[in-house]
């Protein structure tokens, strides 16, 4: 079976190796130019095309008459999304007759849309997982072929999590695709009212609330700590402190001081919420990474100091 893929990312890779695997005559690969400016924790797709000499195109915009006669020229019998990161016309969707599938980063209808790892970090999910499904005009909105659930820990930031979908992923396309090469995969339609969708982040996004509950924040600092920007607030002088990780205290106990208020005890920096406190364990301030003790020493004339 004749594959055009779209795909970047980890997810990317691993979709073209399950593909390799399964016997799909991959035919072409489309993929972004990596970015020299972003952190790139995860092997390039356009490096896996060159070791396994794919026919690879990166264009700027996919959508145009030039690329869907380009793709039409092809004869696709089917496509494939592995995290590609741009909008697929329905022009493009429809030209191969076994279908388009997508791989998402969550169990759907639940996290349409962008970053999937990262909102159910935020929102305090239990679990989430992979789900292949068919393409449609609307995002992640087809029907599902094959789907797994991945447990959350409540100490997994982005990146562990990732891990976990990596095999999940693995699990989803050794089920499915022989389903679709030979023309059984099933067709689950979605309930889109009983998920949710959500946009893409950027990096002023990551700004804490002090005035939110502790578990809030401490759920957006694992959501968006390295390879991500991280989450921040500012100091009462203006300067930038990034907490790459903390860790969440419940204190309903104690003396209610103002949300954002750094508290010290012993060689511990706390900060106030909502409702209780994070304990700062590693964070960033004007390039200068420090942990342990060296964010007591950081905040020991600053104890008091409301963080906004």
């Amino acid at each position: 079976m004749r594959a055009v893929v779209f795909a970047y990312h980890n997810i990317g890779v691993i979709g073209l190796e399950a593909l390799e695997k399964t016997g799909y005559e991959i035919i072409a690969v489309f993929t972004h130019e990596d970015d020299p400016a972003e952190v790139l924790w995860f092997p390039s797709v356009r490096d896996w095309t060159q070791k396994h000499r794919a026919r690879a195109f990166c264009p700027e915009h996919l959508n145009t008459p030039e690329w869907i006669q380009k793709i039409s020229s092809l004869t696709p019998d089917v496509i494939f999304s592995f995290y590609y990161r741009r909008l697929i016309s329905q022009e493009i969707l429809k030209i191969a007759p076994s279908g388009a599938f997508n791989l998402h980063g969550s169990l759907l209808p639940a996290y349409r849309g962008r970053c999937p790892v990262n909102w159910a970090l935020i929102k305090g999910e239990e679990k989430t997982g992979v789900t292949l499904h068919y393409m449609t005009d609307k995002p992640d909105a087809g029907d599902i072929v094959c789907q797994k659930t991945v447990p959350i820990d409540f100490d997994d930031t982005a990146l562990t999590l990732y891990n976990k979908l990596y095999e999940a992923a693995k699990s989803v396309l050794e089920e499915a695709l022989p389903m679709i090469k030979k023309g059984t995969a099933p067709r689950i339609p979605q309930d889109l009212s009983s998920g949710s969708y959500f946009g893409g982040r950027t990096p002023e996004d990551g700004r804490i609330d002090w005035r939110r509950p502790a578990v809030e924040i401490y759920n957006l600092i694992r959501a968006v700590t390295t390879p991500y920007p991280g989450a921040f607030t500012f100091s009462p002088d203006g300067r930038k402190i990034i907490i790459w990780r903390a860790l969440l205290e419940d204190e309903t106990d104690r003396q209610k001081d103002p949300p954002g208020t750094v508290a010290i005890e012993q060689e511990g920096v706390f900060v106030r919420a909502a409702k209780g406190r994070v304990k700062l364990l590693d964070i960033e301030c004007m390039g200068k990474r420090m942990a342990d003790h060296h964010i007591f020493e950081f905040f020991q004339d600053r104890k008091g100091i409301i963080l906004s």
